[in-house]
């Protein structure tokens, strides 16, 4: 979350000590936040209006109040407009206060550090062994191998980070306390929780000891993935169908190296040389409605592909949503190498 302290001034101040606030924000964005004596904000100011407040004869001995922005742009905390966060962006307003139902600023988010703001808790597997990596594996857990001079979890929770996705929460079993003295120390500005299981419980079961979650839906991902999905569009998306699970896609292709032979019964009815069939398969990545987290049993195996098949077999609705980028998920040495070869050539935004 962004630190907004030093953009704070009453309403009261002077334009000379707004000017000597704004100096001091130098290399940030420059613009102050005008409250009153109970907090509430009242307006804002730059550099800009105090300039044409001067040319208008005004004095540097008055009141912020008197020159101060009352329109302002902002949020209303508890129920944020993604329709709005993306109207803002697309007019490069950088800066933009969260207000509470009492006026006050609740948060400020920086949209040149911060893409979007997202209603979505996450959970992150990261219990796996690796097996498939050894012998880097055998001392190390796969997500906290190093992926240029970063751990491969980092890139995943410093993108949630860049959602508005604060709340993360990371289920550990091999070495798992390699990862929790990790997380010790905030990545991406956000505090990460590591929960354990007690035991293996697959892809999904661990999700089920997570307490403490708060939005409606909840994104659920494998934490050995690189990827360069849109966490937005795929929240977008998945409000729109009304889903209660949405599976983020990746396309696969499959080519058959020989002639394909159509028939009925054992009579051949035509030839197809060579073909190509194209599908889409699950990235490991998921949104789901949080209600449905309490469906997956205790204390045993469950896997996503388990709840998935539950939750089409109770009438829920399960969609998918293709991603469109990078997306490599990091199980063998040769993925671990082609992982290099993406951070080296900087086709990840968050490097």
């Amino acid at each position: 979350m962004y630190n907004w302290d030093g953009h704070i001034i009453r309403k009261e101040a002077t334009l000379i000590e707004a000017l000597r606030r704004l100096n001091d924000l130098s290399g940030k964005t420059m613009v102050l936040f005008a409250v009153d004596s109970d907090g509430k904000m009242t307006g804002t100011i730059t550099d800009g209006d105090i300039r044409r407040s001067l040319i208008a004869g005004t004095g540097l001995d008055s009141t912020v109040e008197k020159t101060m922005h009352r329109a302002f742009r902002f949020l209303e905390e508890g129920s944020i407009d993604l329709a709005k966060v993306r109207e803002m962006r697309q007019n490069r307003i950088t800066l933009v206060p969260v207000i509470g139902k009492s006026g006050e600023i609740k948060a400020v988010y920086n949209f040149e550090e911060c893409h979007s703001i997202l209603p979505l808790d996450a959970v992150m597997m990261a219990g796996g062994k690796g097996e498939r990596l050894r012998p880097l594996t055998l001392d190390t857990p796969k997500p906290l191998l190093k992926v240029g001079d970063k751990c491969i979890i980092d890139y995943n929770v410093e993108e949630l980070a860049r959602n508005g996705i604060d709340n993360i929460a990371v289920t550990v079993n091999y070495l798992a306390e390699q990862i929790e003295q990790h997380f010790e120390k905030p990545v991406g500005g956000v505090k990460v929780r590591c929960v354990r299981e007690p035991k293996k419980l697959g892809t999904i079961g661990s999700a089920k000891l997570v307490e403490g979650l708060e939005n409606d839906n909840v994104l659920v991902m494998n934490s050995d993935l690189l990827t360069t999905i849109n966490y937005e569009d795929l929240f977008l998306f998945h409000a729109e169908q009304n889903a209660d699970m949405t599976i983020a896609a990746v396309p696969y292709m499959v080519s058959v190296p020989f002639a394909i032979l159509h028939s009925e019964n054992c009579r051949v009815t035509g030839l197809e040389e060579k073909p190509t069939y194209n599908y889409y398969a699950n990235a490991g990545i998921y949104i789901i409605r949080r209600r449905l987290i309490d469906r997956i049993p205790d204390d045993c195996v469950f896997d996503a592909t388990d709840l998935i098949e539950l939750i089409i077999k109770e009438g829920g609705k399960v969609v998918y949503h293709p991603i469109d980028g990078i997306w490599l998920d990091i199980g063998s040495p040769d993925d671990f190498r082609h992982a290099q070869e993406i951070v080296r050539n900087k086709r990840l935004s968050n490097l």
